[in-house]
């Protein structure tokens, strides 16, 4: 026979134990956990049992038992050593339409007790089916050293991200999201986190200071979040506080733990949140009070990120650090627009550059790039003019093809294939955006790999010559 495996919620119910010897003292712990009410049919009681009647714990009838005792209960345990009064419990439980069960005699069974492995709110309970208690107790005792007592507070932490999420959005979309967030907090590597921060922080009250925590320089990608290393997504899932760029798209940052505290340390519109000294001080503060320390980066943090000075002031504070690649937006708007960098007809090279540098650094020279050089410009700001003019006067030709990316691999995405000379005509696309500048830029690579140019700069007359 196959059995069917509840767990019932006996707060408030009436559950009949019949005897009032150790089988049945042995019983009745289990439900006074979980709050039934207990009613012991029995002559005579023991001194445990006697000590629960007396603490009003659980009912006690002085009697012997009576079909009518079931009248209103859930459960019914004949806990006697006498067969012939559990086979009539039994019968009597078969009449009233109540579960019993009857100790150590299966026929007069409807339901078994299992070996339960019982962490907090976390239970684990095995049943043989009554072919071998000794079986069900051994799984107990290895089931019991598999999951330690660190789950029950785990599993206290992982129902608190559960109603933070439902509390939230009811969405189709919404909910799938929270779904994979919440199987993410339940994972093996989640528990190893979670017992080592519990330790950490059990250690920093016995010697009166606190270890630092560790932060993560992660790379958020260019926007898609199905774009995250796995790394990132796990510790997006683990992180105790995020500060993050304000240009992290909504769907990743929706990937972040419910219980974490999120900073946004961005800039918007040029404005900046804070500056680059505050968030170094943050990142040292922060990691001095909490574990998991997750400094959010769009692209990849060595890309044009300041990943740099971070780094910088982390090493000089002592705390530890570690750098999470992401996918740079180059990389994310080179897919996008089906472009191959180092296309081998036209392109052997390519130049990361930003039209936007910090004053001490001056402007920008392009004027040593070469023909077969693919130009990935970020930042280019709002003033696709200026940047045009500055193409031109390093010597890079007016029809020179030209990709704008804005927003690339997002659902808001925008591309507009154009020219190095009509970038002063073109619309302002929303940032992030970057250029992609070269021949490799064009929809018409095996024609334009026919053709040759030179930067001005260059030109000499022996290059004429050779070209020639």
């Amino acid at each position: 026979m196959s059995l069917f495996p509840i767990f019932v919620k006996l707060q408030g119910r009436l559950v009949v134990v019949v005897g009032g010897g150790n089988i049945a003292a042995d019983k009745i712990p289990g439900l006074l956990q979980a709050q039934a009410r207990v009613r012991v049919i029995a002559p005579e009681i023991n001194s445990q049992i006697s000590a629960w009647v007396d603490a009003g714990e659980i009912q006690w009838l002085e009697k012997e038992f009576a079909p009518e005792d079931l009248q209103n209960a859930t459960l019914v345990v004949a806990a006697t050593s006498i067969p012939a009064v559990n086979a009539a419990v039994f019968q009597a439980a078969e009449a009233a339409g109540t579960f019993c069960n009857a100790v150590d005699d299966i026929a007069n069974c409807h339901f078994y007790y299992g070996s339960i492995v019982q962490r907090g709110n976390l239970q684990i309970a095995i049943s043989t089916n009554g072919k071998s208690p000794a079986l069900a107790q051994r799984l107990r005792k290895e089931l019991e050293q598999q999951y330690p007592a660190e789950y029950a507070a785990w599993l206290d932490s992982l129902g608190e991200a559960r109603e933070k999420l439902r509390a939230g959005s009811a969405s189709k979309e919404n909910f799938e999201k929270n779904k994979a967030i919440l199987h993410r907090l339940a994972s093996p590597e989640m528990f190893s986190r979670f017992v080592r921060s519990q330790a950490r922080e059990s250690t920093a009250m016995k010697s009166g200071h606190r270890a630092p925590g560790t932060v993560y320089l992660v790379g958020a990608g260019p926007g898609d979040p199905e774009l995250l290393t796995v790394k990132a997504t796990r510790l997006l899932a683990a992180a105790d506080i995020v500060l993050h760029d304000s240009l992290v798209s909504a769907d990743i940052l929706a990937m972040i733990s419910p219980r974490a505290e999120i900073i946004d340390v961005g800039k918007r519109a040029g404005r900046k949140l804070l500056t680059q000294d505050e968030i170094n001080s943050l990142l040292v503060s922060y990691a001095e009070s909490r574990t998991t320390v997750v400094r959010l980066k769009g692209g990849d943090p060595s890309m044009f990120g300041r990943a740099g000075e971070e780094l910088e002031a982390l090493r000089r504070a002592n705390i530890p650090h570690q750098v999470v690649p992401g996918i740079s937006a180059a990389l994310g708007a080179a897919a996008a627009t089906g472009i191959s960098l180092t296309d081998r007809r036209v392109a052997s090279q390519v130049l990361f550059s930003t039209f936007s540098r910090s004053p001490e650094r001056g402007n920008l020279k392009w004027s040593q790039l070469t023909a077969d050089t693919t130009l990935v410009l970020y930042m280019p700001g709002s003033d696709y003019a200026e940047v045009a003019e500055r193409l031109q006067n390093s010597g890079l030709p007016a029809d020179l093809p030209c990709v704008i990316v804005s927003r690339a691999t997002h659902a808001q995405q925008q591309v507009r294939w154009s020219t190095v000379g009509s970038l002063a005509v073109e619309e302002k696309l929303p940032a992030p955006a970057l250029f992609i500048v070269g021949r490799v830029a064009s929809h018409q690579i095996s024609e334009i790999s026919k053709s040759f140019w030179t930067p001005r700069e260059l030109e000499t007359p022996r290059q004429a010559e050779s070209i020639a």
